[in-house]
């Protein structure tokens, strides 16, 4: 799968631009296979390369369609060494171009201690209330620390939903 995205600018009378975004989902041999993480130790290992590099707060959302098969990822926030912004409206900004059914939150600790800040279980709450109203499942929070991580559900931060 590969998603081309396009920004076109159009100047109308008046100087004011039009903007238009366009999503492309192409399902061609060579894409590679569709995948379904069975755990949060699947999506660890698949995503620990990816944040181990890292040395500031990276926020991702892991996009899943109606069956939790992997549809794709979105960096929502890049941020500073101790903080990453999240807001409701970038995190569902994918999820409503994907058209995802669930998601899966991940973040990175760059001091390397994945234990949620007071912070962290809030922006997850918040963004679970949103998602429920919007008919979206929140499955995990994942946090990555150094060789570790810490799972919302599996740790008890959060309820598993099916």
């Amino acid at each position: 799968m590969i998603i081309i995205i396009s920004f076109w600018v159009n100047t109308l009378e008046g100087g004011r631009h039009v903007y238009e975004l366009k999503v492309v989902r192409e399902r061609r041999a060579g894409y590679g296979q569709k995948r379904r993480f069975q755990s949060s130790t699947e999506i660890w290992q698949s995503f620990k390369e990816h944040f181990d590099r890292l040395d500031r707060e990276h926020f991702l959302v892991l996009l899943l369609d109606a069956k939790n098969t992997f549809i794709g990822y979105n960096t929502v926030s890049i941020g500073t060494l101790t903080s990453s912004l999240v807001h409701p409206r970038e995190v569902f900004t994918a999820v409503f171009l994907e058209k995802a059914a669930a998601v899966i939150f991940m973040h990175n600790h760059p001091s390397g201690d994945p234990a949620p800040s007071a912070e962290d279980i809030h922006i997850t709450k918040r963004l679970r209330d949103i998602a429920d109203l919007i008919g979206v499942r929140v499955l995990d929070h994942i946090i990555f620390g150094c060789d570790k991580y810490i799972s919302f559900v599996d740790d008890g931060y959060m309820e598993r939903v099916i």
